[in-house]
């Protein structure tokens, strides 16, 4: 699936969780799918953890984290400012 197609999974509205990206239909928050992610747990703990998910929600979720990381640098520990 292309990543313009994975990104229409992800929505944002202000009246579901505080209008933080979700996982179209669910009030599962790309934040908490990345930090899943990034503490270790593969995909597929992803989806037992979130039975609500599909493999592309994942998938979609790692796209939308890729493109907030192409417009915006984060200053990080130990690194030159």
């Amino acid at each position: 699936m292309p990543k313009k197609d994975l990104l229409t999974r992800i929505s944002v509205d202000p009246d579901v969780c505080h209008g933080q990206a979700c996982i179209r239909g669910t009030r599962v928050m790309v934040s908490v799918i990345l930090d899943c992610l990034a503490a270790g747990m593969s995909p597929e703990e992803v989806l037992v953890e979130y039975p609500s998910l599909s493999p592309e929600d994942v998938r979609a979720a790692v796209a939308y984290g890729a493109a907030l990381a192409h417009e915006q640098v984060l200053p990080l520990p130990g690194t030159a400012a």
